[in-house]
């Protein structure tokens, strides 16, 4: 028997789970800072006029887009021209090394997106004979000079970039130009002329 007793008082007790509660110290600090910071906030509150404080609206935070060329060009004439600017051939025409897009005046190309083409048009030797929609009522002046320009500098082209006040001065030289260019009739004197 007393060897039985002395392997159990050898032995560690049970753990138990129990709840300990918060030293009353330590409630009592806590509830003082508490009752102090309230105060704190209540005795040096003093409300400033309105002509301090930020009068900005949330107009005042947005940052205001760039156009990109690159997603214009994705949404609004990939279904003719192609990803790789190479059209389609005997339908719509290439992009890529065109004389159109090369040319060393960028106002020609920014008249054929602002006002579109209607009839014949010989791009690289080959005759196309279509349509392309005019996007003058459809792009600003940004959006029109960040196509023209993506297109310029892709596709193997290394044309010059434009400006929107650039093609601003050709919507406004050509406001009067109601209907659709008539292809090589109304392009080929400009293209050859600059």
């Amino acid at each position: 028997m007393s060897n039985k007793y002395t392997q159990q008082r050898r032995e560690q007790p049970e753990p138990v789970e129990g709840s300990r509660p918060i030293p009353k110290l330590v409630l009592t600090i806590i509830g003082a800072l508490l009752v102090w910071a309230v105060w704190h906030l209540y005795a040096s509150y003093t409300p400033m006029p309105p002509s301090v404080g930020d009068d900005r609206v949330m107009a005042d935070f947005a940052v205001p887009a760039k156009a990109d060329g690159g997603q214009l060009y994705t949404a609004n004439c990939v279904a003719c021209h192609q990803a790789s600017g190479a059209g389609i051939p005997g339908v719509f025409p290439p992009l890529s090394k065109s004389e159109w897009v090369d040319a060393k005046d960028p106002g020609i190309m920014v008249r054929i997106v602002l006002h579109g083409i209607h009839g014949p048009l010989t791009v690289e030797g080959a005759k196309y004979n279509g349509e392309m929609p005019h996007f003058q009522d459809k792009f600003s002046d940004e959006e029109v000079a960040a196509i023209v320009s993506h297109v310029r500098t892709s596709f193997g082209n290394s044309a010059s970039t434009i400006d929107a006040p650039f093609v601003a001065k050709v919507r406004e030289e050509t406001k009067g130009q109601t209907t659709p260019w008539k292809g090589d009739e109304d392009l080929r004197p400009m293209l050859e002329k600059k």
